[in-house]
C-alpha cells in the first residue's frame, strides 16, 4: 500500500470509528473532519513501537494529555510519524480517555552497496542517496536515491546511466540494499553551432562559452559534458561578451541540444541576434538627490564618448557613483543608466539617474552549493551584513570579488521578498572549483658558470581548508649546487578586516662553479590592505641571514693565506667574505585593472617599491623599483592579444657602500634568453655577477590561437621581444676589476606556445639573444607547468 493511501486510511480511520454515545459512557468523541470539535484524553498508549521506541511515537504526536486537540492536530501527528521514515502504517483511535496510537515499523536498512560503479567511487555515491544503513527502508526514498544518482552520472557525461536495486531481507525487520549500477558509455558532444552570428566567428565564440565539443582528451577535461545548467551559463557568457564588445542589443534567440541516440552524442545550437554595435553618445549624470548635483559626480563617469560600448564600464560608473553618494549619506540611492540610441549613425548616449531609492534592509543572507569553502568566505565579500541598508550596486561588486577568489564555477546573487515589505533577503548560490595546483618549472644554463638544468616544483592551495588561506610550498635545484626553499602563508582578512597579513620562509643557495657561494636564509612578514577597488598597498619586513664566500676553486682550503693574512680575495675583499644579517622594510603599491588572472584581455597591472635597508645588520641601502604591464585585443575576431611591459630600479648606498647582494640581478625573468643572473656587470678575472645599481626592461608580446587548432582547445601561441640593461657598481671589489658596468642594452627575440591543457597551465619559450655582451650567460629554453587538482 503506498504511504498516500496509508496517511488518508489512517485519518478516516479517526473520523469513521468515532461512535455517538451518551455522556458517561466513558468514550471520548470525535465528530467528523467537518467539525472539528475538541477533545481531550488523559493518556496515550503507543502498539508496535518495538524498535523505534514509544517514546520516539510520542515526541512526534502535537496531541499531549490533558490538552484539548482537534482533527486537524491528530492529522498532523499522522504526517509527523510518517515523516521520520520508520513507520510503513499509522492509525490514531479513541478508547474511553485514552488516545491509541497503532504503528507498523518499517523495515531498517542493514547494508548498502554499489555493485557495477567504476567511474564514481563508493564514497561519492554513498555521500550522494540519503537512505543510510540503520536507517528506514522506503520505496519512496530509494526512489529519490536512484534520481540523485542519475545526477551524478550525468554530471560526468553519462546520460545513459541504468540503475535498478535488490533487497535482500536478513530477518528482525532488516534488508540489505544494493544499487546495480550499468554505467553505460560516456555522452559526448559532437557539435556546437552558431546561427546568426556575423561579427564573431564559430570558434571565437566556442571560446567564450564553458561547454566544449568532445576532442582526444576530453576525458580529463570534462568539459564536453552537456547539462541545462552549464547551458544557461553557456547563454549568459555569451550576451556577456557581447555586451562588452558594443552589441547591447545582443539576444539568444534560443539554445537547444539534441541527443542523437545512436552515437550517444549531443549536438547544441544557439541562435543569436547580435544587434548593431554602437560607441558612446552624449554621456551625462541626473539627480535628484538633496545637495548632491549631476555634475558633482561627472568625474566618477568611466564611460567616453566615441569609445565602444562596453558594458562593464557602465557597471564601474554605477558602483562608483552609488558609493559616493552612499558615503554623502544615502544609503539607499539607485543608480539607473538610460540609454538613448542613434541608429542612424551607430552611437548609444548613456544617462545616469540617480534618486533617494526606496528604503530597504537586508534580513539576511543565505548562502546555497558552497561543499567546500566556508559560509563566513563568502560572506565577508559583501560590504553590508543582515539589518544593512539594501543597495544593488553591493550585490554587483560582491559578485565580481566571489569570482575574483578563483574559488567557484559558478557565482550567482539573487533577492527575494523578506518577512515584510521593506526586507530583503540576499540567495548566494555558488559551486566550489578545485584551488589547489602543483607546478613544476624548468629551464638549462648552459657554461661553466651556469647550473645546468634546472628545476623548481611547487603546491599550492588558495583555499586551505575551506578558509580561504592560501598556502604554497616550493622547492628547487639544479644540477649543480644551486637550491632553494619557501613556504607561503597568507590569512586574506586579518582580524576580521580586509588586510591580507601572511609570511615568507626561504631558503636559497646559489653557487658559481668558478668563485662564490651565496647562501640566504630568512623571514618576510608582511601586510596588504585594498586602497580602493583596483589600488593596494603592501607593506613588508624581512629578516635575512646571508653567507657569501667562497668553496669552490678558490675557496678557503685551497687558498695559500689565511683572513688573518689581511689579504683580498679575487673580487671581494675580506670585509664582504662572512656571514651577513639584512634588516629592510619596503611598500609595494600595486594597480590591477586586468580582466582575467588565466588569460588577460585587457587592463594594466603595475607595481611600485621602495625598500629601506639599515634597521640594524650590515646593508645600508634604499632602493626604488617599479614595472607595468598593459594587455589589449588587438583583434577581437581573431582574439590577438597585445602586451607591452617597462620596468625600471635604482639602489643607491645609505651607508658606506653596497654589498654585491645589495644590488639588483637581471636575466631571463625579465629578458628571455638569458640566465636569471646573466646580465650586467661582473668580475673581469672569474666572470662572477656583481648585480648593478640601476635597470630598465622593456617587452612586447603578442598571443594568438594557434592556427587550425580549434580555439577552445587551449593552445595559444606567442611571439615577442624583450630589451634590458643593468649597470653601475657601488661594491668594493678588492684588488680586482669589474666589466658591464656601463649602460649597455641586451634584446632577444623569440616565440612560445602555451596551453590550457587538461594537466595545467604549460608554458615553452624559446628566446634567441640578439644584443649581447661577450660575458653574458644566456638560457635560450624555458619550461614551465602549473596544475590544478
Amino acid at each position: 500500500m503506498k504511504a498516500g493511501s496509508k496517511f488518508l486510511n489512517a485519518v478516516s480511520a479517526v473520523a469513521l470509528s468515532a461512535s455517538v454515545v451518551a455522556p458517561g459512557a466513558g468514550v471520548v468523541l470525535l465528530a467528523s473532519t467537518q467539525s472539528a470539535e475538541a477533545a481531550v484524553v488523559r493518556n496515550i498508549a503507543v502498539r508496535g513501537a518495538q524498535r523505534a521506541g514509544e517514546e520516539a511515537v510520542r515526541s512526534n504526536l502535537t496531541i499531549r494529555p490533558g490538552v484539548s486537540f482537534s482533527n486537524s492536530d491528530v492529522d498532523e501527528s499522522v504526517r509527523r510519524l510518517y515523516a521520520t521514515g520508520y513507520f510503513s502504517d499509522v492509525k490514531i483511535a479513541v478508547s474511553g480517555g485514552t488516545l491509541v496510537v497503532t504503528v507498523s515499523e518499517a523495515q531498517l536498512v542493514n547494508t548498502v552497496v554499489f555493485n557495477g560503479n567504476r567511474k564514481i567511487t563508493d564514497e561519492k555515491l554513498q555521500a550522494a542517496v540519503q537512505t543510510q544503513p540503520l536507517g528506514p527502508y522506503t520505496e519512496t526514498m530509494v526512489n529519490a536515491d536512484i534520481e540523485r544518482l542519475r545526477q551524478a552520472y550525468s554530471a560526468i557525461g553519462r546520460s545513459d546511466v541504468q540503475i535498478t536495486t535488490q533487497v535482500v531481507p536478513v530477518g528482525q525487520g532488516r534488508v540489505n540494499l544494493a544499487f546495480v549500477i550499468n554505467e553505460g558509455d560516456r555522452t559526448k558532444i559532437a557539435d556546437i553551432d552558431f546561427v546568426g552570428n556575423q561579427a564573431y566567428g564559430d570558434s571565437r565564440l566556442k571560446a567564450v562559452i564553458l561547454t566544449k565539443e568532445s576532442g582526444p582528451l576530453s576525458f580529463l577535461t570534462r568539459k564536453d559534458v552537456y547539462s541545462e545548467d552549464k547551458l544557461r551559463a553557456d547563454e549568459d557568457a555569451l550576451r556577456q561578451f557581447y555586451y562588452n564588445h558594443g552589441y547591447p542589443d545582443f539576444r539568444v534567440i534560443s539554445s537547444n541540444a539534441v541527443l542523437d541516440e545512436a552515437n550517444n552524442k549531443y549536438n547544441i545550437t544557439f541562435t543569436v541576434e547580435e544587434g548593431q554595435r554602437y560607441q558612446y553618445g552624449p554621456i551625462g549624470v541626473e539627480s535628484t538627490v538633496d545637495g548632491i548635483s549631476g555634475q558633482d559626480l561627472q568625474g566618477l563617469v568611466q564611460t567616453r564618448e566615441g569609445a565602444t560600448y562596453d558594458a562593464r564600464e557602465v557597471q564601474k560608473t554605477m558602483e562608483a557613483i552609488s558609493r559616493r553618494v552612499a558615503s554623502a549619506g544615502y544609503p539607499f540611492a539607485r543608480v539607473t543608466p538610460r540609454g538613448d540610441r542613434n541608429l542612424q549613425n551607430g552611437t548609444i548616449g548613456v544617462t545616469y539617474l540617480v534618486d533617494q531609492g526606496e528604503r530597504a534592509y537586508v534580513e539576511r543572507i543565505e548562502v546555497r552549493g558552497n561543499t567546500r569553502t566556508r559560509d563566513y568566505v563568502i560572506r565577508r565579500e559583501f560590504d553590508f551584513s543582515e539589518g544593512d541598508a539594501f543597495n544593488q550596486e553591493m550585490i554587483s561588486r560582491a559578485k565580481r570579488r566571489l569570482e575574483a577568489l578563483g574559488y567557484f564555477t559558478k557565482v550567482n546573487i539573487s533577492t527575494s521578498q523578506g518577512s515584510s515589505p521593506d526586507r530583503v533577503v540576499v540567495i548566494v548560490d555558488v559551486e566550489d572549483q578545485a584551488t589547489g595546483s602543483f607546478g613544476i618549472g624548468a629551464g638549462y644554463s648552459p657554461g661553466s658558470s651556469g647550473n645546468g638544468f634546472l628545476l623548481e616544483a611547487s603546491v599550492e592551495e588558495k583555499n586551505f581548508l575551506g578558509r580561504g588561506q592560501f598556502i604554497r610550498v616550493a622547492v628547487g635545484g639544479g644540477l649543480e649546487d644551486a637550491r632553494t626553499y619557501n613556504i607561503s602563508f597568507t590569512e586574506p582578512y586579518f582580524l576580521g578586516y580586509r588586510l591580507a597579513a601572511g609570511f615568507d620562509l626561504f631558503k636559497n643557495r646559489t653557487s658559481s662553479n668558478d668563485y662564490y657561494d651565496y647562501d640566504e636564509q630568512g623571514v618576510t612578514l608582511r601586510v596588504t590592505a585594498p586602497i580602493t577597488e583596483d589600488l593596494a598597498t603592501t607593506f613588508r619586513y624581512t629578516y635575512k641571514q646571508i653567507e657569501y664566500g667562497n668553496d669552490g676553486a678558490y675557496g678557503a682550503d685551497n687558498l695559500p693565506f689565511t683572513a688573518d693574512d689581511n689579504l683580498s680575495y679575487p673580487y671581494i675583499s675580506m670585509v664582504d667574505k662572512g656571514e651577513f644579517v639584512q634588516s629592510s622594510i619596503s611598500q609595494t603599491l600595486t594597480y590591477n585593472t586586468l580582466d582575467s588572472t588565466t588569460l588577460a584581455r585587457e587592463g594594466i597591472y603595475a607595481t611600485f617599491t621602495h625598500e629601506y635597508a639599515g634597521l640594524g645588520g650590515d646593508s645600508d641601502f634604499y632602493k626604488i623599483s617599479a614595472r607595468a604591464r598593459y594587455f589589449h585585443t588587438l583583434s577581437t575576431e581573431a582574439d590577438l592579444i597585445g602586451s607591452i611591459a617597462i620596468g625600471a630600479g635604482h639602489v643607491f648606498s645609505t651607508g658606506d657602500r653596497l654589498r654585491v647582494f645589495d644590488q639588483f640581478t637581471l636575466g631571463g625573468r625579465q629578458v628571455r634568453g638569458f640566465e636569471n643572473d646573466g646580465i650586467g656587470p661582473r668580475t673581469v678575472d672569474h666572470g662572477d655577477p656583481l648585480g648593478g645599481t640601476t635597470y630598465f626592461t622593456a617587452s612586447a608580446e603578442m598571443t594568438m590561437p594557434m592556427p587550425a587548432i580549434p580555439e577552445d582547445f587551449g593552445l595559444r601561441a606567442a611571439v615577442f621581444a624583450d630589451a634590458g640593461t643593468l649597470y653601475g657598481n657601488k661594491v668594493d671589489l678588492g684588488t680586482s676589476t669589474a666589466q658591464g658596468t656601463d649602460m649597455t642594452w641586451r634584446a632577444s627575440v623569440g616565440a612560445g606556445i602555451m596551453w590550457a591543457s587538461p594537466f595545467g597551465n604549460i608554458r615553452f619559450d624559446y628566446a634567441h639573444p640578439v644584443v649581447k655582451e661577450d660575458f653574458d650567460e644566456t638560457q635560450e629554453f624555458r619550461f614551465s607547468m602549473a596544475n590544478q587538482f
